[in-house]
């Protein structure tokens, strides 16, 4: 690693752990992670207890590569989008996340002072995020860092949401055009916003803040 690099990851630490402190702060159990694989190994270790797992439709937890892991441990997999499952089966899926003993997600933004930010279409990952499992965790990676509220609302809308929607092949004109132009289609996937400013009451909720860019 050359020196510009090095100063390069200094930095993001520094954003990392300032965001885990604000996190802190507001009362969600939050942990800095030097990588992947110490997410992944938290993961694992807080999955142990657990029989059901939701996943969040999250690509951040994909990056992870935790499936296999987590299946080889005997756990059962709540994944909406794994193949083969008609509309039907996936609402399934997704009503069972609200009650996993374990629900895996991330979230479109965190700021430096301790809010979590996400955008859904349907609103299944925030409703799992808020209330319902025994246990959430979500894992955030250094590129999802911003200063405050407004700019992770800019950073979704002009990011994650075109990104998001051109991955799931959905018929938006940001699907198209990578932009976001706040349209009316009854696809919007920008239909609801959840912002986060303290921990819900009734939730085991845990942040793994990641030195590395996890999804998008």
């Amino acid at each position: 690693m050359g020196f510009t690099e090095e100063l390069r990851n200094w930095g993001q630490e520094q954003r990392c752990q300032a965001a885990v402190k604000a996190l802190e702060k507001n009362r969600f159990t939050s942990v800095y992670c030097p990588n992947k694989e110490a997410a992944v190994s938290y993961i694992v270790q807080e999955a142990a207890e657990a029989t059901t797992i939701g996943f969040g439709g999250s690509r951040t937890v994909v990056d992870l590569g935790i499936h296999e892991q987590l299946a080889a441990m005997g756990k059962e997999l709540l994944d909406h989008n794994q193949p083969g499952l008609n509309p039907e089966e996936k609402m399934a899926v997704m009503r069972r996340q609200l009650t996993s003993d374990l629900f895996l997600a991330s979230a479109n933004a965190v700021t430096l002072t301790g809010n979590i930010i996400s955008i859904d279409g349907n609103g299944n990952r925030v409703a799992s995020m808020i209330f319902g499992p025994k246990k959430v965790i979500l894992v955030v990676g250094r590129n999802k860092l911003v200063g405050d509220v407004d700019e992770g609302l800019k950073r979704i809308k002009a990011l994650a949401a075109p990104l998001a929607a051109k991955r799931l092949n959905i018929d938006t004109p940001c699907a198209k055009t990578g932009f976001c132009i706040d349209c009316k289609t009854p696809d919007r996937i920008c239909a609801i916003t959840v912002i986060l400013e303290r921990k819900p009451r009734l939730s085991d909720f845990r942040v793994l803040v990641v030195n590395e860019d996890l999804g998008f």
